[in-house]
């Protein structure tokens, strides 16, 4: 059970800026990969409490900004971060190399600005249009399987650099890949209305993330934490707009 709680506050403390104490001895990154979902439905239960209490008040997208800039809060921008930087390197880059170079530097282009703008609106959009009580779940399900997919890459894509997330995280175990892929679907069958919404919106972010993995394998080789970030990102809002389709 200590070996348990350990690897849980690993995967905060990896994902999130929010207080989690500290470890005399950690255990590796890639043991915690099976509460990444955990971590992720915390940080939707966060934008979720936002959601709900600015609803008293405040018009659906003024609702869903602010949802999101509590989850943004509560993560540090981590996975927008990672969106930005891939948009960046894989659009900016003639080379391999280059495109790596780029992935490390902080500041950021004109690629990154725009993929993560775009992103940013469909996902507010998204959920100003759906029924609050629909967005408030869907904020915390989409947090929880969004990061469940994470552990499935960070096995299948060799990492693409020596060094850095994507390195030290690597080599999960089939059993935390299990667990994290049954905590997210378990996320979308609990908290979205009925099996039907669950796996169309699952089978659109798992597509959605396949998709990636596949340009980052093309573009530099396999996988980083940026990578990993953005993968969040599009499989979310994968799962957003085929949230909004069934509803509509």
């Amino acid at each position: 059970m200590r070996q348990v709680l350990a690897q849980a506050q690993v995967a905060l403390m990896l994902l999130t800026r929010l207080p989690a104490g500290g470890l005399e001895t950690a255990p590796p990154m890639a043991r915690s990969v099976w509460a990444w979902p955990l971590v992720g439905a915390l940080v939707g239960g966060i934008a979720a409490l936002v959601y709900g209490a600015a609803s008293l008040v405040l018009p659906p997208m003024a609702c869903a900004l602010l949802a999101m800039a509590a989850a943004v809060l509560a993560t540090g921008g981590l996975h927008e971060d990672g969106l930005a930087d891939c948009a960046d390197g894989f659009g900016g880059g003639t080379t391999r190399a280059r495109k790596l170079e780029i992935l490390r530097d902080s500041r950021i282009g004109s690629y990154g600005v725009l993929a993560l703008g775009l992103v940013l609106a469909l996902r507010a959009t998204a959920l100003a249009h759906l029924p609050p009580a629909q967005a408030m779940t869907a904020l915390v399900a989409m947090g929880a399987a969004s990061r469940a997919l994470l552990p499935l890459w960070l096995r299948l894509l060799p990492p693409a650099r020596a060094d850095g997330l994507g390195r030290a995280a690597m080599g999960p175990t089939r059993g935390g890949v299990l667990v994290a892929g049954l905590l997210g679907l378990a996320a979308l069958l609990l908290l979205l209305l009925g099996p039907v919404a669950a796996l169309v919106t699952g089978a659109a972010m798992l597509a959605a993330s396949a998709a990636f993995a596949g340009l980052a394998l093309r573009q530099i080789g396999g996988q980083t934490g940026d990578v990993l970030g953005a993968q969040q990102q599009v499989a979310d809002l994968a799962g957003l707009l085929a949230l909004l389709a069934l509803a509509g």
